[in-house]
């Protein structure tokens, strides 16, 4: 497997996934991080939430675009951080569309940052946000 270096990334360079997200994926979840919150995981609680239904884990949703960016800086790269915002509710059933985009290369630090979002089905934002990776070879 060839190691990318910076010189094989460029700016607007893009990936894009899609992932429609299931009751089992939210259950999983939940028990990865142990966050076991009603609105994930309780139909009958959500139904008395401002929602009225059960709500993806936001750090799910986040989680998302690190298989965008992945394939345009690994392996070689090492993530040096990631900030983002949840603009809209994500629901189980809802297809998630994340996608990186090259935004800013640093070649005297070797550091790459992307641009990270996700949209719904409906072409909604949910998340948006940026990572910045350190290209250390």
């Amino acid at each position: 497997m060839k190691v990318k270096t910076i010189d094989d990334v460029y700016v607007g360079q893009k990936e894009e996934f899609s992932k429609t997200i299931s009751e089992n994926d939210v259950y999983l979840f939940a028990g990865i991080t142990a966050d076991y919150a009603p609105h994930h995981i309780n139909e009958e609680f959500a139904k008395t939430t401002v929602y009225g239904r059960r709500l993806v884990h936001g750090m799910l949703t986040a989680s998302l675009p690190s298989a965008c960016t992945s394939k345009i800086v690994s392996p070689g790269a090492v993530s040096m951080g990631h900030e983002f915002r949840f603009l809209k509710p994500v629901f189980i059933g809802d297809t998630i569309t994340a996608i990186a985009e090259v935004i800013e290369i640093n070649q005297e630090k070797k550091r790459v940052k992307i641009r990270t979002y996700c949209t719904n089905q409906n072409g909604d934002l949910v998340l948006d946000g940026t990572t910045l990776q350190y290209m250390k070879v």
